[in-house]
């Protein structure tokens, strides 16, 4: 696809999400995507590499988790298992008033997210090298948000996450509709499903499952 056929894809989708992004926020996400592809001929990033999935199955998807939760000035948002910075990029992106801690255990991917950080100005971003189960328990119940996308199974992120979470705070997870998990695991990591909401991502056949959840009352 031509680039200007991108951007109406890219704008016109994150519209679709209830965002509208303007010139200089679009123009940060096609900065981001053309370095993407550059670092993936050297570095395992991602398996996506056409312009138009990367758009739809990296940014789009990512745009969707700010339905799971209120991005107020000063959210802190932990994001587990960055890999190549989605969602927490594009969401730091569209709302920059967002803290971000992205957190990623191999050196090349973290070096990656700093560079894009920088090639961005992405102010108030930070990335941890480290292992979520490593991290400091100074940073327990540290965020109101946390995500997970890339990282292993739902149970996994309850299980490495929930200790993360404010007490009002909630875990935004976009799986396949057919992920499920069991009432023993949410009890067991002291959690409860607020919503699932399924979805098709924009100007796709994308099938998604948003689920949000939070501490036990």
């Amino acid at each position: 696809m031509a680039r200007n056929e991108l951007q109406a894809l890219l704008t016109k989708g994150a519209e679709l999400l209830g965002l509208k992004l303007s010139q200089e926020q679009a123009a940060s996400c096609f900065i981001y995507l053309d370095e993407l592809r550059k670092w993936n001929q050297k570095i395992n990033l991602t398996a996506i590499t056409d312009e138009r999935d990367i758009i739809i199955k990296h940014y789009l998807d990512s745009f969707s988790y700010w339905t799971g939760f209120n991005p107020r000035p000063g959210t802190l948002l932990l994001d587990m298992g960055s890999g190549a910075g989605f969602p927490a990029l594009p969401l730091k992106i569209a709302f920059p008033e967002l803290h971000i801690t992205l957190v990623e255990s191999i050196q090349k991917k973290a070096a990656f997210l700093r560079h894009i950080i920088r090639t961005l100005n992405l102010s108030g971003t930070q990335v941890r090298v480290q292992r979520i189960g490593d991290l400091s328990a100074s940073m327990d119940q540290g965020f109101d948000v946390v995500t997970a996308r890339a990282f292993a199974c739902m149970e996994n992120a309850l299980a490495e996450g929930s200790r993360f979470l404010r007490p009002e705070g909630v875990m935004v997870l976009s799986r396949g509709p057919e992920e499920k998990i069991d009432i023993k695991t949410l009890g067991g990591a002291g959690m409860m499903v607020i919503s699932r909401a399924e979805m098709v991502l924009p100007l796709s056949d994308q099938r998604r499952a948003l689920w949000v959840l939070g501490r036990k009352t």
